[in-house]
């Protein structure tokens, strides 16, 4: 059993400009004390074609974990537009929080990501060089797709790990898109008293009982 269980996720600053930071309020109970951190990772799935285009757009390490529930808000900046091939700065893509304990990624929540002009003569007719000041994000906030990984918690031997989700490696927008048997599990929303911290920091958390 998974010592980490999120309870929910709030997509914070949606629909925005491309521009703007990307914020996600994250609930998760501890279920027993962790001495060592969680490392909390965002990243930005450039294009489809290759994992080479991918942006890590921040990663924290949280810990000690006392048990709990706790709350913290995750915000990074927006992917660079340069570093993404031009047809695909528009258009469907997908953003990954991952988290993982002792370098064993336990779960990825993936979320679709739509980037476009709100005019529709710019959509209709969009100028060759993608003008990134006028290009919205909206983020699927309602239909996360969630995946869980069995790991060594530090209370088995070495090499008992296994997937529940029977994917491997690294996410790609491809195993997002077409894996969907291992993720249409949705999150929880049920823990509506747990407030919002201050989203100016990158990551702040709270026991919330």
């Amino acid at each position: 059993m998974s010592k980490i269980q999120i309870n929910n996720v709030v997509v914070l600053n949606n629909p925005a400009l491309f521009t703007s930071p990307l914020q996600f309020e994250i609930t998760f109970d501890c279920m027993e004390n962790l001495e060592d951190d969680l490392e909390w990772k965002l990243t930005y799935v450039g294009s489809a074609d290759s994992p080479s285009y991918d942006q890590v757009l921040d990663t924290i390490y949280v810990g000690p974990v006392p048990e709990g529930r706790h709350m913290f808000v995750f915000q990074a900046d927006a992917p660079d537009p340069n570093k993404i091939p031009t047809k695909d700065i528009t258009g469907a893509t997908v953003v990954l929080i991952t988290c993982s304990y002792h370098q064993q990624e336990f779960i990825r929540v993936g979320y679709f990501v739509n980037n476009d002009y709100e005019s529709e003569e710019m959509r209709e007719n969009p100028p060759e060089t993608p003008d990134i000041s006028l290009i919205h994000r909206s983020i699927m906030a309602e239909e996360p797709r969630v995946t869980r990984f069995k790991i060594n918690w530090g209370d088995q031997p070495k090499g008992s790990e296994q997937t529940d989700s029977g994917i491997e490696g690294e996410g790609t927008v491809n195993q997002v898109m077409q894996d969907t048997d291992s993720m249409l599990e949705p999150l929880p929303s049920t823990f509506k008293d747990v407030h919002s911290m201050d989203e100016s920091s990158n990551v702040e958390m709270e026991m919330a009982f």
